[in-house]
């Protein structure tokens, strides 16, 4: 057994516990002789698995593959001025222990009907029709794919959970630098390139920052999808820096500040299934569009495309079938 993996495991179990006990004591006797199961970790008023209706959509071309799946498919939505700022669908083939995160630009073009604009993008949607217009939105962008739950988490939210870890370590690319005095409260950033860890505070800048200073200095050259190549990076530093002798900090911090409609039952199995994740096997995606050229700057899907990536996500799970 690799160093990783005994890693893993020694912390695993001391997790799991902590799920349980936490959520126990939060519950009503009542609940906790017959459905604790079915209980609420976070407390999300939204069901997914409820209110999409049929689960996977049989007009779906992918709809054998989308059936025929082990895979759970969850939600990701990191809000700011009740819009989501980042949007991923983590998919989680259990059996085969991979994961696929395919991040969807917040200026992706979604149409709907009477809308116009900056409306038309969709990280607006969350305002107007919540965690279920966002996921139905997200499904039809990708062809159907069945979405079981969801996880929503605001920058407060993320610069608590970075706080619990003790900081995450990032590379920073560039010198970030930017201010905006009319944000409330006025958002000033100034992080030195490098490698550095940041606090949660730090954490939220560095997530935060999307473009050049207008007075100067540098910023991404792909503008949005050099924001987003860095939010993948961050997840990925942060999932390893949990999983540690702070990870029952962290998961308690975690179950205070995000709404999601995971139950009790569901989050054990997942925490249990994880144990054998190697950080290998976790795999990003962007979902493929055609860049924008002028205002309103839509990220146009590229249905195509889009086919082509699900069937290398799902081919792969077909394949260890056989």
């Amino acid at each position: 057994m690799s160093k990783r993996r005994k890693k893993k495991n020694k912390f695993a179990r001391p997790f799991i516990a902590f799920l349980i006990i936490f959520t126990a004591l939060f519950i009503p006797l009542n609940y906790l002789l017959d459905k604790v199961g079915d209980v609420r970790i976070f407390g999300g008023k939204t069901n997914l698995m409820d209110e999409m209706g049929t689960l996977v959509n049989e007009n779906s071309p992918f709809f054998e593959a989308f059936n025929n799946s082990d895979r759970v498919n969850v939600l990701v939505m990191g809000i700011n001025d009740n819009m989501t700022d980042t949007l991923m669908l983590a998919s989680y083939d259990t059996e085969n222990q991979k994961v696929d995160i395919i991040s969807i630009p917040r200026d992706t073009y979604y149409e709907r009907p009477g809308k116009s604009g900056a409306s038309l993008k969709i990280n607006s949607i969350y305002s107007q029709e919540g965690v279920l217009g966002t996921a139905k939105a997200v499904s039809k962008t990708l062809e159907g794919i069945p979405i079981n739950y969801y996880v929503v988490v605001d920058y407060k939210g993320v610069e608590k959970v970075v706080d619990a870890m003790g900081g995450v370590k990032v590379n920073v690319p560039f010198h970030m630098k930017y201010r905006d005095v009319y944000d409330k409260p006025p958002l000033i950033i100034d992080i030195p390139a490098g490698e550095r860890t940041l606090s949660g505070k730090e954490a939220i800048k560095f997530l935060r920052f999307r473009k050049t200073n207008m007075r100067g200095g540098q910023g991404y050259p792909q503008g949005d999808i050099g924001r987003i190549q860095t939010h993948q990076a961050f997840l990925k530093a942060a999932v390893d820096k949990a999983i540690g002798p702070k990870l029952p900090k962290v998961m308690k911090t975690f179950i205070e500040n995000v709404d999601s409609d995971l139950s009790l039952r569901i989050g054990i199995k997942l925490a249990t299934k994880a144990i054998k994740l190697d950080n290998a096997n976790v795999k990003t995606y962007l979902l493929p569009g055609i860049p924008p050229t002028k205002s309103p700057w839509y990220w146009t899907p590229d249905q195509p495309k889009i086919q082509e990536m699900l069937k290398e996500i799902y081919a792969s799970e077909t394949k260890e079938k056989k």
